[in-house]
């Protein structure tokens, strides 16, 4: 086998490289173990803190910088911050009040810790189960200004998630980057803090030019990193609009899409079902 032009492999990670049941499976595990084999990096960047993804750091052998809240922070394997995008203080009332109006709870992060007003709210159970940790209740988020690094706006009904991140860009303009990282979650973080700029920041840090990078996830905001990779894969659980975006599309995340697409199009292995 060749070697492969890729030399870079940057994956969302809720909708691609786990289950919808949040489960990182033996083929996946050893799709990336054959990239390190192959001399190809291979990172994670998601809306999630960076301790929502520390359980994917011993079974993937992850030592790339992890990517949390889309690019809003960097960490270390160890949880140490390399660096972090605030959203600007001005902004964070505004923006709270806006996804509020859009019919949307609210919640914050800042630094390691995840604010809610109402445990029992829409996903709160879920996200406790997915990220591994519990959230801090707070009466109010009037003190909470200085410092955050996500605004995540939630609802089930999808419609209104939708319109509040348009709502957001028209507002707030480049001051804020707005998107979905899921359809019942818009993310509002510091502009610098999407996945394009993860796509960036690793090329600059390892001296990989964007067309030896390739790029895979399932939501409108992998869009963005997609603009920035040479090889661009989309979920077979993605959205129409999402697969367009791509140059390839593989199988859904029920159906070990990430594993099929690490061996068919970076790896160029054949025969594998």
């Amino acid at each position: 086998m060749s070697a492969p032009s890729i030399r870079l492999l940057l994956a969302d990670v809720d909708g691609t490289l786990v289950t919808n049941d949040k489960v990182l499976t033996p083929r996946a595990i050893e799709a990336v173990r054959k990239l390190g084999e192959a001399d190809v990096l291979f990172a994670v960047t998601s809306g999630r803190p960076p301790r929502g993804m520390s359980m994917l750091i011993d079974p993937l052998r992850l030592t790339t910088p992890i990517a949390g809240f889309n690019g809003g922070i960097y960490t270390r394997d160890d949880m140490s911050v390399i660096s972090e995008q605030d959203i600007p203080a001005d902004v964070v009332k505004p923006a709270i009040s806006l996804l509020e109006s859009s019919g949307l709870d609210v919640w914050l992060y800042k630094g390691a810790d995840w604010y809610v007003r109402d445990l029992n709210g829409p996903h709160v159970a879920r996200e406790r189960a997915t990220v591994q940790f519990d959230p801090t209740l707070v009466a109010s988020y009037d003190a909470l200004t200085d410092g955050l690094v996500k605004i995540v706006g939630v609802s089930d009904e999808l419609g209104k998630v939708a319109a509040a991140a348009d709502a957001a860009r028209d507002q707030f303009g480049d001051h804020v980057s707005a998107a979905r990282s899921q359809p019942y979650y818009l993310d509002v973080t510091h502009p610098a803090a999407n996945k394009g700029s993860v796509a960036r920041y690793l090329s600059d840090s390892y001296k990989i030019p964007p067309e030896q990078i390739a790029t895979i996830g399932d939501q409108p905001n992998d869009v963005l990193m997609f603009a920035h990779s040479g090889l661009s894969i989309a979920m077979g659980n993605a959205s129409p609009e999402v697969q367009r975006s791509a140059r390839r599309v593989t199988a859904s995340n029920q159906d070990e899409g990430f594993a099929k697409a690490v061996e068919r199009y970076i790896l160029g292995m054949s025969g594998q079902g």
